[in-house]
């Protein structure tokens, strides 16, 4: 983006400097699936490694703001109306098992609202990036939702639910309105990624129940600012406080919201 503000340009910064020791610590995980010790452990450590780094770099320029992240207790900053929104590496799993597929995620909250967004992918070096009102970008390239109207030619992304939570259910039943009239449903492990493919139109629209702030904070306004739609799964819900959410390509937004619904 070459307008972007001393706020983008800081938590670029920040998303870039982090990500050079995860991918030291990526490069080390096969390694590890060896050890004694596990390597459940070495990626918790690579998580508040660069949580911290990630913190101190917005901290120390933006002293007065607040800090939500996930690794350590919430900041209350001395201005309660800005916020940052940290997740240092969304698809943990997909790091632990030397998947290349997990990102640094960065948002921006002014008086309840995402301005800026940064998802960087460093294992592909794209960088996802946007502002409120200045659009989405891949590195230099504008994002643009996907402009796709059948059906049967989209490809959504979800998470899937593991280790015994109890949504299954409702997600088997999800996928069981959604895979007949598609051409595919993909579940990559990182709901950062799977918002900013659906702001590059790589996807045409994404659910998923039961996130955090941060797995999806700068993902939404990527969706938006790429000219996505984006709700709670129940309608007017704000995602960011009911974890759940709905975000689409206009052409076959109200399709796809009505299968997640089940109406």
């Amino acid at each position: 983006m070459s307008q972007a503000s001393a706020n983008l340009n800081l938590m670029i910064k920040a998303a870039r400097v982090a990500s050079r020791k995860l991918i030291r610590d990526f490069n080390e995980v096969e390694n590890l699936q060896v050890s004694a010790k596990g390597p459940g452990d070495f990626v918790s450590r690579a998580d508040k490694m660069a949580e911290e780094t990630i913190r101190e770099i917005l901290m120390e320029t933006r002293p007065n703001y607040g800090f939500l992240g996930e690794e350590f207790p919430e900041i209350i900053g001395n201005d309660p109306t800005r916020r940052w929104i940290v997740d240092p590496l969304d698809g943990t799993t997909n790091f632990l098992h030397g998947l290349p597929h997990w990102a640094i995620s960065i948002a921006l909250e002014f008086k309840g609202e995402i301005v800026a967004a940064v998802v960087y992918d460093p294992i592909k070096d794209e960088l996802f990036a946007s502002e409120k009102g200045a659009g989405a970008w891949i590195n230099d390239r504008r994002l643009r939702v996907s402009g796709r109207t059948n059906m049967i030619e989209t490809i959504f992304a979800t998470g899937l639910p593991f280790g015994g939570r109890a949504d299954l259910p409702q997600t088997i039943a999800d996928l069981g309105r959604i895979l007949p009239v598609c051409a595919g449903v993909r579940r990559w492990g990182s709901a950062a990624l799977d918002l900013a493919y659906v702001a590059a139109g790589r996807y045409d629209g994404f659910w998923e129940r039961g996130l955090k702030p941060w797995d999806m904070a700068a993902g939404l306004l990527l969706v938006k600012e790429a000219g996505g739609l984006i709700d709670g799964v129940t309608t007017g819900d704000n995602p960011l406080e009911s974890g759940e959410v709905i975000a689409a390509a206009e052409p076959i937004y109200d399709r796809f919201a009505k299968l997640v619904r089940g109406e």
